[in-house]
């Protein structure tokens, strides 16, 4: 269950999360699995509230100018019926309710415009701290703080490799316990990468193209 939380935080961490295809639409409705339901009046401000540092991802990303780096806070809610979706990548199942999740997003612009022009380069993010409250039933939320300094490869216009390097992790102290096992793990055979460099390639081109009149030229 604990690998469970990694995916989450991993995903929230980097941004490029299946559920962000939910920021793009202009009405009030996001898409999970093949049905759709109205966003909340929470959740619409948050999907307003991500979509200028979406923008500004796609911009050191897509454009080759010198620019701002990144720094951007990201708020997000994943209900039940989303964080199954997610961890169905892994084969697992979600057995809590909904997550939210908080995390300060750091880059350096220039590493980012250079990745996918270059033929091979390491980006090496600066370290960054993912905090979520786990809600369930009948009880309050579980607070999980777990850190991370991320590294990605970029080889000929895609992400061929990402490591999170996790670090230091704090929470209720069975779920902490359980968590450093999972980091641990992570860190010895980075069991997050593949899901991660997937969800960063589909960010960085198909999920750029949606917000295009938001960065282009900026």
């Amino acid at each position: 269950m604990l690998k469970n939380i990694l995916i989450i935080c991993a995903t929230v961490a980097l941004m490029p999360l299946p559920a962000m295809a939910a920021d793009t639409p202009a009405k009030e409705t996001a898409t999970l699995s093949s049905s759709k339901v109205d966003l909340t009046p929470e959740e619409a401000a948050e999907r307003e509230g991500r979509r200028a540092c979406k923008a500004a991802l796609c911009a050191a990303f897509r454009n080759n100018d010198n620019g701002q780096n990144v720094a951007c806070s990201v708020k997000k809610s994943l209900r039940k019926e989303q964080l199954e979706k997610i961890v169905s990548k892994a084969k697992v199942s979600w057995p809590w309710g909904r997550v939210v999740c908080n995390a300060d997003l750091k880059a350096d612009r220039a590493a980012l415009s250079s990745a996918l022009a270059s033929e091979k380069q390491v980006v090496k993010f600066v370290p960054h701290t993912v905090t979520c409250d786990i809600e369930h039933d009948g009880e309050a939320p579980s607070k999980i703080t777990a850190e991370m300094t991320p590294e990605v490869t970029f080889e000929k216009g895609k992400a061929t490799k990402a490591v999170m390097n996790w670090g230091k992790v704090e929470g209720p102290t069975l779920v902490k316990g359980l968590m450093w096992t999972a980091t641990a793990t992570d860190n010895t055979v980075n069991v997050l990468g593949n899901m991660v460099t997937t969800d960063l390639n589909d960010f960085v081109t198909a999920k750029c193209d949606e917000v295009k009149a938001d960065w282009d030229g900026k």
